[in-house]
């Protein structure tokens, strides 16, 4: 792969990605033309993340053209994963090698794969040539049917997008790692499993969290972590800032009901049957109607309103 080839699709990428910011389409069919025209390997879909940048266009685009033109050169690409000896070699070799049982794969003893980790990182198999997919032990093979179908419902989450393609990753491998190790923790398959896979499988399938899966596709998150994380760990940027900005908001309020409110002992808390409280009044309706009068118990801490 020659360094002027990677450049001029990073160039193409940068354009797209702008042209997608900006939802103006001028511009995005030429680009996609220089791209059918330039010679794709896997090695080159990895380093430059092209595939991500002609399907985000694909979603945006209004123009059949430029939709027309960016499947079919997603739909070649794809192809590229299982074109023997075309493209990037070492991929394909590593995704058979994956596909092996554990025993078979190198000279290693069954017994210290988890050791094997961090000693055998120069066998083929453990590292793509970009560096994108981590080492991990291979997951042991199981005949659970509940466990065999966990396993392949996770890999179905992790090729919702196409990032896996650009990416070079084995679903079906870490699909299996993530289950595997949801299952040492539970050691069974009981409804707390179920329910830890089924929350692995929505987040990674959702449209509006990217990042979680791309992160994972990429060894950014190893499967014992993502076999772990709470719902907050998971959750989209947006998501994130969301939940705190109510956190604020929440804050804020109980602030101003201490502080901006006329303490008082004529209520009752209906809680803590104290009387220290603050009050303030609202116009929350028309003009000729009462006031509302929100009560804030300085004791325990509970709210109430009435007209």
């Amino acid at each position: 792969m020659g360094k002027k080839e990677e450049d001029d699709i990073i160039r193409i990428a940068k354009k797209l990605d702008k042209i997608v910011q900006k939802k103006n389409e001028s511009g995005a069919f030429d680009l996609l033309k220089e791209l059918k025209n330039a010679p794709m390997t896997l090695e080159l879909l990895q380093s430059t993340r092209i595939g991500m940048s002609v399907n985000a266009i694909r979603k945006q685009s209004t123009d059949d053209d430029v939709t027309s033109l960016a499947k079919a050169l997603i739909k070649s690409w794809k192809r590229l994963l299982d074109a023997p000896g075309g493209g990037d070699k070492s991929s394909v070799e590593k995704k058979k090698e994956c596909e092996a049982p554990p025993t078979a794969s190198s000279q290693d003893s069954p017994e210290p794969q988890e050791e094997s980790n961090s000693s055998s990182r120069s066998g083929p198999a453990d590292v793509s040539p970009t560096g994108l997919i981590k080492t991990v032990p291979q997951a042991p093979p199981t005949s659970d049917s509940v466990r065999i179908k966990c396993r392949e419902m996770l890999s179905a989450a992790l090729q919702a997008g196409d990032d896996y393609i650009t990416i070079g990753a084995d679903c079906d491998e870490l699909g299996a790692q993530i289950e595997e190790c949801i299952f040492q923790e539970f050691k069974n398959v009981d409804m707390k499993y179920k329910n830890r896979v089924r929350s692995r499988i929505s987040n990674l399938k959702d449209i509006k969290n990217p990042n979680l899966r791309r992160n994972v596709l990429c060894g950014n998150i190893p499967p014992s972590r993502m076999a772990s994380m709470t719902a907050e760990e998971m959750a989209s940027d947006e998501m994130k800032e969301m939940r705190k900005n109510l956190t604020k908001e929440a804050i804020r309020e109980h602030q101003m009901a201490r502080t901006g409110g006329t303490e008082t002992d004529l209520f009752t808390c209906g809680k803590c049957k104290k009387k220290n409280c603050t009050y303030t009044q609202v116009q929350t309706r028309s003009a000729d109607e009462p006031m509302t009068t929100f009560v804030f118990c300085n004791e325990c801490g509970n709210r109430w309103k009435f007209c």
